[in-house]
């Protein structure tokens, strides 16, 4: 397909320098207002464009990508995660679907070491005392979070982020735990010192902070169950910043209003942009919008990906970050 430029639609504003460069590249229509497209709105840019550049808000089911159009062959995903994309309905279409694995690891890895620092030590809490003017000075009793080293970090998900975490938290003092579907190599287990649990049920039940940290597939949903979460000991802290639908969210919200878990650090949601009402209302919970990956460099890293997959498959070749079924 190198004889003529590619038709791209992009679906949200990226940043300057990627979008700059697409339109070198390519015959690009940006979404300068950064509006999230409607049904139809996708629908129509399934139809015009030989490439579709979208994001995690824009919901690509099986009934839009049934009727997509002829030209369309390739949906160059801006995000590491592809649940927004009905891999298997492209697949039988005929569109490769790609998306942008390894750049956003260690900004992940930060924000999430981040979230269990603050949930740990009522970090956002004590801030919105002094900002609203209700400090009264120290007390021996006030204000008392969990300290952090030598407690067990129960690591739900074991790849680039999961690993990135347990290195960030070893030197933190924390000992690291696992779940993963199957162990990591050995020199990896040996150099981060970390315990496999093939039962996800015994390492809940044994761990002071639990992290979730693997992608949300059929297999994930609801992974932290009622029931599981009802595993967890009363001082513990949950984070997330992979899915939210890998935590029921709503079982959550209760344990945690009626003290069964002490704490919970969230940047992602079940229902997002939506949050649970019973969350915005606790004082022991951090929220953050979806912030993982919002870095600069991070975000022109996931753009030049886009665009290398994006140049190779223009060039004839396979695109080195497709996606296909039996991967999810």
């Amino acid at each position: 397909m190198a004889a003529k430029r590619l038709k791209v639609i992009v679906t949200r504003k990226l940043p300057d320098p990627v979008e700059t460069r697409m339109r070198e590249l390519f015959d690009t229509e940006l979404n300068l207002d950064d509006k999230p497209m409607g049904g139809e709105q996708l629908l129509d840019a399934l139809g015009r464009a030989d490439v579709l550049v979208p994001t995690i808000t824009d919901r690509l089911d099986s009934r839009l990508l049934s009727r997509a159009g002829e030209r369309m062959k390739l949906i160059a995903n801006f995000g590491a995660g592809v649940d927004n994309i009905d891999v298997a309905t492209a697949n039988q279409r005929g569109i490769i679907v790609t998306n942008t694995p390894g750049v956003l690891t260690e900004d992940t890895a930060d924000l999430t070491m981040g979230l269990i620092m603050a949930a740990s030590r009522r970090v956002v809490e004590g801030a919105n005392v002094v900002q609203s003017g209700d400090f009264q000075g120290w007390s021996p009793t006030w204000m008392l979070g969990r300290r952090i080293w030598g407690k067990r970090l129960g690591i739900i998900g074991m790849g680039r982020i999961g690993q990135a975490l347990a290195r960030r938290a070893k030197a933190f003092g924390l000992s690291i735990h696992y779940h993963n579907r199957k162990p990591v190599s050995p020199r990896i287990a040996e150099e981060l010192e970390a315990t496999y649990w093939e039962s996800l049920d015994q390492m809940l039940a044994r761990m002071d902070i639990i992290s979730v940290n693997c992608p949300h597939t059929p297999a994930t949903y609801h992974l932290l169950s009622a029931r599981r979460l009802k595993l967890l000991q009363n001082h513990a802290i949950v984070v997330n910043t992979a899915r939210g639908e890998v935590i029921d969210e709503g079982a959550l919200a209760n344990m945690l209003s009626r003290g069964d878990i002490a704490g919970a650090g969230l940047d992602v949601y079940e229902h997002e942009p939506a949050i649970n009402p019973k969350l915005l209302k606790l004082p022991n919970v951090v929220l953050l919008p979806h912030m993982g990956s919002a870095t600069v460099e991070g975000r022109i890293d996931m753009g030049e990906k886009v665009i290398v997959n994006i140049k190779t498959f223009m060039d004839g070749h396979r695109p080195p970050d497709r996606v296909i079924p039996s991967m999810l």
